[in-house]
């Protein structure tokens, strides 16, 4: 099968990035892809190729959005960190001051940087969870309340998967009035005029890419399944799985992110759906003015991407491990930025959008194929990204 064509523009002297979009395509037959890069709020990278449905062979067009999965996590951050700007919400606060429901079962003590950087001890849900719960925001969010910690909160941390986003969202809804969804649409996409959202409305269902599991993934899901004990419970793959709600890899042919009523829903910790364009744009605003837009200023990004979590979680997860500021994930051997100042969320399957005040930049890259072992396409796009604007090599002390 010959490549797909490369549709879009780059700058001169961006050219090797291109190369390195295009390269992510080879002997991956069905895949869509989708790149944008934004340099001191202008549009120096807009890519896009590939079939979005690898079914119907429909093309990936320039408008195109697709699931961005935890990179919706970075979205709540920014909502969280716009709210502390604004003198609304504390990083130190008890959740409880805000959402009164949650202070139960030891969880009194829980503060909303806890929530944020992974270390509530609600990582994953006790009680098993359907898809018609998780397309209920109270429901949901009720049984997260009731639930007893996994650990001591704030003792360490572990990856909240999914719980993450009903967590820092109900805060988000109980300061603002409004649903995370509806808040973020308020806030971020409607004044920058982007294609993004938490909760896809019913029209733009048919634009979405069909996400496929590649056969990296479908690898790794067999080796994590292996090494489980059997009649011990594997929090981590619950963290994903919320007791059979979702399937490990997170979509089916026709369920998980693939099924028109999550997608449609609110699950802010992994269900956002953008277009490359609108998430780098985001990005770019959050550090410069972009499309008359700045989000965050300098002080609270500041406060926002200090370390809160790193090194081995409390669950037994091989290395190398993330590095997590307030809800964003920063610098580290997993995922490298331009600079050591960058910041963002990557997400399942090999989605990455993040910004780098060291290099004024707002990046995206999306794709509807899932890899997971030595997926190395966004990485890829980086270095590239990095060669052009001459910086150094991401090494990191």
């Amino acid at each position: 099968m010959s490549a797909p064509v490369v549709h879009g523009s780059v700058e001169p002297g961006f050219e090797g990035v291109r190369d390195a979009f295009a390269a992510g395509f080879d002997a991956k037959p069905g895949m869509g892809a989708a790149l944008a890069v934004r340099l001191e709020g202008r549009t120096v990278v807009d890519l896009w190729g590939g079939v979005a449905d690898e079914r119907t062979d429909r093309p990936w067009q320039e408008a195109t959005p697709s699931v961005i999965f935890s990179c919706t996590k970075g979205l709540m951050a920014i909502l969280a960190a716009r709210l502390v700007q604004e003198g609304r919400l504390d990083y130190s606060a008890p959740v409880a001051q805000y959402w009164p429901e949650f202070a139960r079962a030891g969880k009194e003590s829980v503060t909303v940087r806890d929530i944020l950087a992974h270390r509530s001890g609600v990582s994953a849900p006790r009680v098993d969870l359907t898809v018609d719960d998780i397309v209920d925001w109270d429901r949901v969010v009720g049984a997260l309340a009731e639930q007893e910690p996994l650990w001591e909160p704030g003792t360490g941390y572990a990856y909240h998967a999914i719980t993450h986003g009903w967590l820092v969202g109900e805060v988000i809804r109980r300061v603002t009035g409004v649903s995370p969804g509806r808040y973020f649409a308020q806030l971020v996409a409607e004044p920058l005029g982007v294609d993004a959202w938490i909760g896809l409305p019913a029209d733009f269902e048919a634009e979405v890419a069909h996400l496929q599991v590649g056969p990296t993934l479908v690898e790794l899901t067999r080796q994590q399944a292996a090494a489980r004990t059997p009649g011990v419970v594997d929090w981590s793959e619950r963290a994903m799985t919320l007791g059979g709600a979702l399937a490990p890899e997170l979509v089916e042919v026709d369920g998980g992110f693939n099924d028109a009523r999550i997608r449609a829903a609110e699950i802010p910790g992994a269900g956002g759906i953008a277009t490359a364009r609108a998430l780098a744009t985001i990005w770019s605003s959050v550090i410069v003015p972009t499309e008359g837009v700045r989000l965050l200023d300098d002080d609270v990004i500041a406060a926002a991407t200090r370390v809160q979590s790193e090194g081995a979680p409390v669950w037994d997860v091989p290395g190398p491990w993330p590095r997590w500021g307030m809800g964003f994930q920063l610098d580290s051997e997993p995922r490298r930025y331009l600079t050591a100042r960058g910041f963002g969320h990557d997400g399942a399957g090999g989605q990455c959008a993040f910004a780098d005040p060291g290099a004024g930049v707002g990046l995206a890259y999306l794709t509807n194929r899932m890899e997971a072992i030595d997926d190395r396409r966004a990485t890829s796009v980086v270095d590239a990204v990095r060669d052009a604007l001459g910086l150094p090599d991401a090494v990191r002390g």
